[in-house]
């Protein structure tokens, strides 16, 4: 492992911090101010998207999330749906929220107990990210989006493999290139630039199973 350069360390508390910031924002709007979402489980996921995306979720929550919410549909008007891209990126984002959530957990705890596979603890930290973030974005789907059972299913395998083709690649490239270790703050600012390519890998995906479903209730 290498110790990360101090400039990448300053960088990476800047844009954490950022991220932290936006998040913070997010919930007081939605517990603070009352902007509570129709959906519970997006009462978590836009924060969660805002520690990655930083800025942009902040613009995207007031630009779709928000809206969604009772208390600014009493306010102003019920909003419209903006379209399948916008479906899709409303749908995308809670599979970015249930990877990060695997990776709380699995990275802290893949390095507690030492595990390996090939001598490689990364490999383990991927698995195990899958296996966590699958259960949770199919709770989501079948749950809070009413998606039958078969079809929540698909649905969060094929967008928590998505995912990981490009969360996936970020975390090879920290492991194998730059060699920070995960207890680093360089660690973590690289895992939201994995975060936000797994969204950019899984959202022609999501927006394709959009489409599909579509096409079906037509």
């Amino acid at each position: 492992m290498a110790t990360p350069p101090t400039w990448f360390t300053v960088v990476s508390l800047i844009f954490v911090g950022i991220g932290f910031l936006c998040a913070g924002v997010i919930l007081y709007d939605i517990f603070g101010r009352g902007y509570r979402q129709r959906i519970g489980a997006m009462e978590a996921v836009w924060p969660i998207t805002a520690f990655y995306f930083g800025p942009l979720a902040l613009w995207a929550y007031y630009r779709w999330g928000r809206p969604q919410s009772k208390e600014w549909q009493e306010e102003n008007s019920v909003p419209s749906e903006g379209g399948l891209p916008v479906a899709a990126v409303t749908e995308t984002v809670p599979g970015g929220a249930a990877s990060f959530l695997g990776h709380l957990v699995a990275v802290p705890l893949v390095v507690l107990l030492g595990l390996t596979i090939a001598g490689s603890g990364l490999w383990p930290m991927i698995i195990l990210i899958a296996l966590l973030a699958l259960p949770l974005l199919f709770a989501f789907e079948y749950f809070s989006l009413g998606k039958g059972l078969g079809v929540a299913l698909l649905t969060a395998a094929v967008a928590i493999v998505a995912f990981d083709v490009g969360m996936g690649a970020a975390m090879i490239f920290v492991h194998f290139v730059l060699m920070f270790p995960p207890t680093t703050v360089a660690f973590w600012f690289v895992m939201q630039i994995g975060l936000i390519l797994g969204f950019a890998t899984a959202y022609p995906v999501v927006l394709w199973l959009v489409r599909r479903d579509t096409k079906e209730a037509v």
